[in-house]
């Protein structure tokens, strides 16, 4: 791959996503920042980074992309390749949730998986036939600490999580014979509008009656609003810088994981080695020890 690359964002609106795209811009590579609802709530937020692209003489661009959308996927895709290639695509997009699991209606969780984890594949889909076609190319899924130990009052956020996890790591396999990476970033707890934005179960008469339980999610979930990571580390730029050392890496050097995140990374880098291993051996047991790199 060349070291200017053309990168498509999602979710690009708010949180890691925005800033990832300002990165990118700022270091020379091509940006199409895509986002929903472009003309009516993320309006502010188009015009914020085409107005700094435009004042700083950046080659970023914003599109039009609803990530539980065939067609508005396609048409945003479309419009990518008439500007110009496409290699990095960044699944950014999700939202998360809180709230005890029963207190959820199915439609709420199917809501939550369709965004964070069939999002991706329906994106994936889209770009895939152009990255075969190049022989080359790089998806970079955003997942969190999340998708790798189950929390509790998370429940639908951390299944689709451990999903994206799951399709993510399976790429990785198919693909890498292509010449086409796929990896994983795992964020700690941050700063950003994606806590504001949770979907709060339904059913919230079930908190009174699992009584010291639900006290405990109440606790749990104001110690996490603080978002510790964000007051002692250096913030969602953490975040950012690790995204783009993978896309600024060579094909086939890139790992699989990236924890990142002071209080998590040690637990993350833990379970992520553990499994690795005994990923290896199943994949050698079938045959398949090639395709782990």
């Amino acid at each position: 791959m060349s070291s200017r690359h053309s990168v498509l964002i999602t979710g690009a609106s708010s949180g890691f996503g925005h800033l990832t795209a300002l990165t990118l811009a700022e270091r020379g590579h091509r940006v199409y920042a895509s986002m929903r609802d472009m003309t009516g709530r993320n309006a502010d937020a188009s015009a914020r980074l085409l107005e700094k692209a435009s004042q700083k003489g950046w080659d970023l661009h914003t599109v039009e992309l609803d990530v539980t959308d065939d067609a508005s996927i396609a048409a945003a895709v479309e419009r990518v390749l008439v500007l110009g290639d496409l290699d990095v695509v960044i699944n950014n997009a999700g939202a998360t949730s809180s709230g005890l699991l029963e207190s959820f209606t199915a439609e709420q969780v199917e809501s939550v998986v369709r965004l964070n984890a069939l999002g991706a594949v329906r994106v994936n889909r889209a770009v895939l036939p152009h990255l075969r076609s190049r022989g080359e190319g790089l998806l970079v899924h955003v997942t969190s600490g999340s998708g790798r130990m189950v929390l509790p009052y998370f429940g639908p956020y951390t299944a689709a999580k451990f999903a994206l996890e799951a399709i993510a790591e399976t790429y990785r396999y198919e693909l890498r014979p292509l010449g086409i990476d796929s990896v994983i970033v795992e964020p700690a707890a941050y700063a950003t509008e994606l806590g504001s934005n949770a979907l709060r179960a339904e059913d919230a008469a079930y908190v009174a009656e699992y009584g010291e339980t639900g006290t405990r999610l109440r606790s749990v979930l104001a110690a996490l609003s603080e978002t510790p990571e964000s007051v002692d580390g250096p913030g969602p730029q953490e975040v950012v810088d690790a995204i783009v050392a993978l896309v600024e890496a060579e094909t086939g050097q890139r790992p699989l994981r990236t924890a990142v995140g002071a209080t998590v990374k040690p637990l993350l880098n833990h379970i992520n080695q553990a499994t690795a291993d005994k990923q290896r051996e199943a994949l050698t047991l079938m045959g398949l020890a090639d395709l782990t790199g």
